[in-house]
């Protein structure tokens, strides 16, 4: 699948804007700032994306991880919120080691730990799988599972579909996922609700690219998990306990995930300009045409 570019991105996030968040009416102004360090006074807990504001795919990016070694030995909690539902924990974890940061477990929330957290209802379905067979099933024991490719029957068989990761997923097999949905209604239950992610060479197609275009060609409407559904930060505040939320930063790349994201929460928000989704772009230019207003634009973590 060819690769997206910025603009077909944004126009694909305002299409499908009305199934991510209410559209805010309020009247905000952000304030720009060159780092992190400028708001650390501010702010007692940061919540950090991954794509965009850690890494750019396999890339940390620069400065980041002594930025978050600063926060911490002034004594602030910093914190993973990431729709990384394709790869298991432990991956996760290993990955950021590799990159330099170091994060407790329990310090990462992913939209895949948080799917998991609501599935105990749902265990004895069987599900269709959308994901990387190569990756494996890590985490996912005890669900029935089967992944879905090419045989057209599977998709017929199953009680429901789980979209996870669409790292291996094509036209073809999205074809037979719509057409098994056009002959009988079935739950569609979405990890990783973010339709593109920042690469070292453009833009990944994610999981809720599909999980849209299957909804506006059927009668289906998926149930997400992960930003901007209110889901993952009620998972992110369970793990942390008591805050003021009025004292809590979350800190990403995009607009209509992340940034909505925050203000679904009930939290501030800021957006890195310099990295991920808008590197290279006309920040406000997209803050003006989207209305999804940050607190604060940061160049850089």
């Amino acid at each position: 699948m060819t690769a997206m570019s910025v603009e077909e991105a944004f126009h694909a996030y305002e299409a499908a804007r009305y199934r991510l968040s209410p559209i805010s009416t309020d009247s905000r102004t952000y304030k720009t700032v060159e780092t992190l360090a400028d708001v650390a006074d501010d702010f007692d807990v940061f919540f950090l994306d991954a794509f965009g504001v850690l890494n750019i795919g396999e890339t940390a990016i620069s400065g980041t991880s002594q930025r978050i070694m600063d926060l911490k030995a002034v004594g602030k909690r910093v914190l993973v919120v990431s729709n990384a539902a394709g790869s298991p924990h432990a991956t996760l974890i290993k990955k950021y080691t590799r990159l330099d940061y170091d994060f407790a477990p329990e310090d990462v929330i992913t939209s895949r730990a948080t799917l998991l957290a609501e599935m105990n209802g749902e265990r004895g379905m069987h599900w269709g799988l959308m994901a990387t067979r190569s990756i494996g099933l890590q985490d996912f024991e005890g669900l029935s599972l089967t992944y879905l490719e090419e045989n057209p029957a599977l998709y017929d068989t199953v009680d429901g579909f789980l979209l996870i990761g669409s790292a291996a997923w094509t036209d073809a097999r999205q074809a037979l996922l719509e057409d098994a949905l056009a002959k009988r209604m079935r739950p569609v239950v979405v990890g990783n609700p973010d339709i593109v992610a920042p690469r070292e060479k453009g833009f990944s197609t994610e999981p809720g690219h599909f999980a849209h275009r299957l909804a506006d060609r059927t009668k289906v409407v998926p149930k997400f998990f992960g930003k901007p559904f209110t889901n993952i930060f009620d998972l992110a505040f369970k793990r942390i306990g008591p805050v003021d939320r009025a004292r809590a930063l979350m800190v990403y790349d995009s607009l209509h995930t992340d940034i909505l994201g925050a203000q679904t929460a009930g939290i501030a928000s800021a957006l890195i300009s310099d990295y991920g989704f808008f590197a290279g772009h006309d920040v406000p230019h997209a803050i003006a045409r989207s209305g999804i207003v940050p607190d604060y634009v940061v160049c850089r973590p």
